[in-house]
């Protein structure tokens, strides 16, 4: 019997990105609003009263917040950047247990002993065809930011290979 834990959740969630050429100031400004250092590269994560900041691309990054979590108040400047939420298209698959590796193998492109997939960080990958964020949380836990259109079939998915 597989010893894997997978519940899914609603997903709050807010892309900021910062225009090509305005990036320092963008980054010192969000900072600064978030009052927490912003990760530096691509699939860092840093963990900030009640949220992750996840880069999720050079100019692109995630605030995914934690349940019952407040939006941290941002006020980005038109001129340096964007933001927009993508939380009511998002659910959040939480994920824990002693085959949480062999599982995620057989669904999701991503080296479980490679140091890009490490505890603390975030790989843009697929499941079965559907793009989805993976979150290292911890040596045997995991989460997975899918489309929500998407997440019955991909949870489906997941428990056929939790065998």
């Amino acid at each position: 019997m597989a010893s894997l834990n997978l519940s899914v959740a609603a997903c709050p969630l807010i892309q900021v990105e910062g225009w090509d050429g305005t990036l320092g100031q963008f980054e010192t400004s969000l900072s600064a609003s978030l009052g927490t250092k912003l990760p530096v590269s691509v699939g860092e994560m840093v963990r900030h009263k009640g949220f992750l900041v996840i880069r999720v691309a050079p100019r692109r990054l995630w605030l995914a917040l934690d349940d019952g979590a407040q939006a941290p108040s941002l006020a980005v400047d038109p001129d340096l950047g964007c933001s927009v939420s993508l939380g009511e298209g998002r659910v959040r698959f939480s994920m824990a247990g002693a085959d949480i590796a062999r599982v995620l193998s057989r669904c999701i492109a991503v080296d479980w002993r490679a140091p890009a997939a490490a505890p603390g960080r975030a790989v843009l990958t697929s499941l079965h065809h559907v793009p989805v964020l993976f979150l290292r949380t911890g040596e045997t836990a995991g989460e997975l930011i899918v489309p929500r259109s998407f997440s019955r079939s991909l949870s489906d998915w997941i428990a056929g290979w939790d065998c």
